[in-house]
C-alpha cells in the first residue's frame, strides 16, 4: 500500500469540516509550528527535500530562503490556486474535500515566512471552491486560528480568498500577481523576481495547494523523516490525477518509489486500461509536458524501468524523457489520434497566450493552423517541418513559460509520432472521415523515425 499523507484521513465522513478535521489531529501541525522559530520551519521544510508541486519541481525550502526581509516592509505568501493545466484537477480536490488541511498549511507557512496577508488566488472556473475556502477560513478563524495573536504568539495572519477570472496565463506567478493586484495578467520580466518585489513591490512568495498542503506532514513528522519517503530528489508524496483511457480516473497520492507500469495497471491506481486495449503513449504531467510512447513511458531509453518521480520521468532529456510537471497524467490507447490531441492542445495555448511576446502570439496561431490542416486533411509534407521550426523558435524566447508549455507537445509530437502526421497528409480523404483505431497504430511500442 502506499504511504499516505495528504490523503490520508480521505475516508472520513465529513473532514472538510472544523470539527471532525480537529478531531483527527487537525492543527496539531500548526500548535507545533508555532512553539518553534520561523527560520526553524524553513529549516525543516529544507530538509524535507519538498520540490514544489505546481509543475517546475524548484526545492521549496530554498525558494523560501530567498525572501527578502527589508526592515518595516510586509511581506506576503500567495498560494497559486489557477489550475489551469488541462488534465490537473489535484488542488481542486484539496480544496473541496480537505480545506482546513489546506489552511493549515497556509499558516503554518504564513508564519514560517512572516506573512500577515496570504492570498489564495484561485482559477475563476473554480466557482463553488471559493464558498467551501471562505467557510474553513471563517471556521478556522472562530476557533483562534487566525486573526490577531493566533495562540498568544503575537503573530497575526489574515486569509483571503480571490477569485481569478480564467485566464491560464495567470498560472505564471508574476501574471498571477498584476491578477491580483487589478490589473490586466501579463507576465512581468524578470528579475527583479517576487521574492524581492512581488505583490505590490513587496517580498514575495508564490507557492501552489499542495506544495503548502504538505507542509502540515513535514511539521507534523519532521522534515528528515519526510525526506525518507520517496527516493533521491523526489521525497516526500506526489498527487496524481488521472484522466483519458483508464478504468479509474481521479487523483491518487503515490511516493514516488511507484513504477509507471504499476500505477497504470494495478487496482490500486489506474486499473489497467478499459477494453483490453494496448497503451499508445501517455502525458504523465499535464498537457504542457512532452508525450512518450509506451515503450519509453514504461522503459526509460537504456532498458531501465521507469518510475514516477522527477529523476526518473525527465531521464534522458525530452528526446526520450518527459516531466512530472503538475502531476495531470493523461493515458492514450491505441484508438487515439496523436495529431487530432496535439491540434487540440495548441488550439488551447493559442487561446490563452496573453500576446506579450511575438514568437508566443504568432507562434501558437501558426502551429494551430498548420495541425488544423494536417488533421483535416489538407496538410503538406512540408508542414511537419515548418512546425518543427516554429515550436524550435518559440521555445526559450518567451517572457514566461507558456510559450515552452505550447512548444514541447509538439515537439514531442512529431519526434515520436512523425510517421502518425505523414499518415494523415499521404491519406486526407481517409483523415477527415477515418476510424481513430488504425491497426497501424495499435502497437503500443511502435516508435516512429525521430526528427
Amino acid at each position: 500500500m502506499a504511504v499516505k499523507l495528504l490523503l490520508a484521513n480521505d475516508h472520513i465522513e465529513g473532514i472538510r469540516y472544523y470539527d471532525t478535521y480537529r478531531k483527527h489531529g487537525g492543527y496539531t501541525a500548526a500548535e507545533k509550528a508555532f512553539k518553534m522559530s520561523p527560520a526553524d520551519i524553513v529549516e525543516e521544510v529544507k530538509k524535507s527535500g519538498l520540490r514544489g508541486r505546481g509543475g517546475a519541481g524548484f526545492p521549496t525550502g530554498m525558494k523560501w530562503s530567498f525572501l527578502a526581509k527589508p526592515e518595516g516592509v510586509p511581506r506576503h505568501l500567495v498560494c497559486n490556486a489557477d489550475e489551469s493545466e488541462p488534465g490537473t484537477f489535484k488542488d481542486r480536490y484539496l480544496m473541496e474535500f480537505h480545506p482546513h488541511l489546506f489552511i493549515e498549511g497556509l499558516l503554518i507557512s504564513s508564519y514560517a515566512l512572516g506573512s500577515n496577508a496570504t492570498y489564495v488566488y484561485i482559477r475563476g472556473e473554480y466557482a463553488w471552491i471559493p464558498d467551501i475556502l471562505e467557510q474553513a477560513i471563517a471556521e478556522a478563524k472562530n476557533n483562534g486560528w487566525l486573526g490577531k495573536n493566533i495562540l498568544g504568539s503575537g503573530f497575526d495572519c489574515e486569509i483571503y480568498v480571490h477569485r481569478g477570472a480564467g485566464a491560464y496565463i495567470c498560472g505564471e506567478e508574476t501574471a498571477l500577481i498584476e491578477s491580483l493586484e487589478g490589473k490586466r495578467g501579463n507576465p512581468r520580466m524578470k528579475p527583479p523576481f517576487p521574492a524581492i518585489q512581488g505583490v505590490w513591490m513587496r517580498p514575495t512568495v508564490v507557492n501552489n495547494v499542495e506544495t503548502l498542503a504538505a507542509v502540515v506532514p513535514i511539521i507534523t513528522m519532521g522534515g528528515d523523516e519526510y525526506a525518507k519517503i520517496g527516493v533521491g530528489k523526489s521525497t516526500g508524496t506526489k498527487l496524481l490525477s488521472v484522466c483519458g483511457n483508464v478504468n479509474k480516473p481521479g487523483v491518487y497520492e503515490i511516493d514516488m518509489t511507484c513504477s509507471v507500469e504499476e500505477f497504470i495497471y494495478s487496482d490500486e491506481y489506474c486499473g489497467g486500461i478499459p477494453k483490453g486495449r494496448n497503451l499508445k503513449a501517455c502525458i504523465p504531467g499535464g498537457s504542457s509536458v512532452p508525450i512518450v510512447p509506451a515503450n519509453l513511458l514504461l522503459k526509460t531509453a537504456k532498458g531501465e524501468t521507469r518510475y514516477m518521480n522527477y529523476e526518473s520521468l525527465s531521464d534522458g532529456g525530452f528526446a526520450t524523457g518527459t516531466m512530472m510537471g503538475s502531476g495531470g497524467f493523461i493515458v492514450l490507447d491505441d484508438s487515439q489520434c496523436v495529431v487530432r490531441h496535439t491540434m487540440t492542445l495548441a488550439r488551447f495555448y493559442t487561446h490563452e497566450s496573453c500576446g506579450q511576446c511575438s514568437p508566443c502570439r504568432e507562434g501558437t496561431g501558426w502551429m494551430y493552423k498548420l495541425l488544423k490542416n494536417i488533421e483535416y486533411g489538407k496538410g503538406k509534407m512540408s508542414d511537419i517541418d515548418l512546425l518543427w521550426d516554429i515550436q524550435r523558435k518559440i521555445e526559450g524566447n518567451t517572457i514566461c513559460p507558456l510559450g515552452d508549455a505550447a512548444a514541447w507537445p509538439v515537439a514531442a509530437a512529431i519526434r515520436h509520432f512523425r510517421d502518425e502526421f505523414e499518415w494523415h497528409i499521404k491519406n486526407p480523404d481517409e483523415a477527415q472521415t477515418r476510424n481513430y483505431g488504425l491497426a497501424h497504430y495499435a502497437d503500443p511500442i511502435h516508435v516512429p523515425a525521430s526528427v
